[in-house]
């Protein structure tokens, strides 16, 4: 952090942005930007990994150091990249498909080692950037240029993959909802570890309106949650709605009087974000900080107090003679 005040400009490149126009990754350039300028670390403190997909296009556009890695393989380059320059601020940016596809267990592990990383996953749940192929999101059923006949793939659901890898911060938020975005990059910024941010994004080619219910302004409030610490679970349209605990599940109650058994909402309940996050059409899809876990440290710190450790603890000669030595 320093004293000077940054403009979105400042975090923008000279190169022309080249998605499909309607495209949702405009949006969250955008408010990556925004939100960059806010936080405050210097351009050149900064720096943007991709792997591959129309997402992963990212870092040509951003007026940071970054890297446009290989399919699938963009965490181990974030994790390599942050343990050797611990102060840097590293934002890793990927899509259903590099992510939880062919890079499945390299998310996994950057994850369950508490990388301290921001990690951007865009689901449109199709492969846009080859074309429109279903993805490890895809709905059963789709209908595919890969799936004609329609997909009997179950979809992955990318919350339970990130708390099921011991995720200690997770985050949802949607890409017609700039100013939402913006503040959910804000803040999973000050998460000392991995911080994952799933964003609904939309491909306006491939897979248009995947996301209507919860982003057309006629559905969303009666399909969406708005999650804030401390406060009641309570939406629709009419704030008419709430949620309760039903035995071991949640439900959707209309509120008649009974507010006093709708639940708060607490983001450090990794059980409460477990159950809000499930794949339930009964439930309205939640928005927000879903999980954070505090009080833990990040890898790169481990890796580097061990290291400082070990040059205090011994010198050079020490180390050469701590196994067995012969002379010849």
């Amino acid at each position: 952090m320093s004293d000077v005040v940054y403009k979105k400009k400042d975090f923008a490149s000279d190169q022309q942005v080249k998605w499909c126009p309607g495209c949702g990754d405009y949006a969250i350039l955008s408010s990556v930007q925004q939100a960059m300028a806010k936080i405050g670390v210097a351009p050149h403190n900064t720096a943007v990994i991709s792997g591959i997909g129309c997402s992963s296009r990212f870092p040509y556009y951003m007026g940071t150091y970054g890297m446009h890695t290989i399919h699938g393989r963009a965490p181990a380059f974030a994790t390599g990249l942050k343990v050797q320059n611990p102060d840097l601020s590293v934002w890793l940016i990927t899509g259903d498909g590099d992510g939880l596809s062919i890079g499945g267990n390299h998310l996994a592990h950057i994850i369950r080692r508490n990388v301290d990383v921001n990690l951007i996953l865009f689901n449109n749940e199709i492969y846009g950037l080859t074309k429109g192929q279903y993805s490890p999101t895809s709905k059963e059923g789709i209908k595919t240029k890969s799936t004609p006949y329609g997909s009997v793939d179950h979809p992955f659901n990318p919350a339970d993959f990130v708390m099921g890898s011991g995720s200690t911060y997770f985050a949802r938020t949607i890409d017609t909802d700039p100013k939402h975005m913006m503040e959910t990059f804000i803040e999973a910024s000050k998460h000392k570890g991995c911080s994952v941010i799933e964003v609904y994004q939309n491909c306006v080619i491939f897979n248009d309106k995947v996301h209507d219910a919860y982003t057309n302004r006629a559905t969303r409030d009666d399909h969406s949650i708005r999650c804030v610490h401390g406060e009641k679970l309570i939406f629709g349209k009419d704030k008419d709605k709430g949620i309760i605990m039903d035995g071991f599940n949640l439900k959707v109650v209309v509120l008649d009087g009974n507010e006093d058994k709708i639940v708060t909402f607490d983001k450090h309940n990794k059980i409460l974000s477990q159950l809000l996050t499930q794949k339930n059409d009964e439930l309205p899809v939640a928005i927000g900080t879903l999980y954070t876990k505090e009080d833990i440290t990040s890898y790169e710190q481990d890796v580097n107090t061990q290291i400082a450790a070990q040059k205090n603890d011994q010198s050079i000669q020490q180390l050469l003679e701590s196994a067995n030595t012969w002379q010849v």
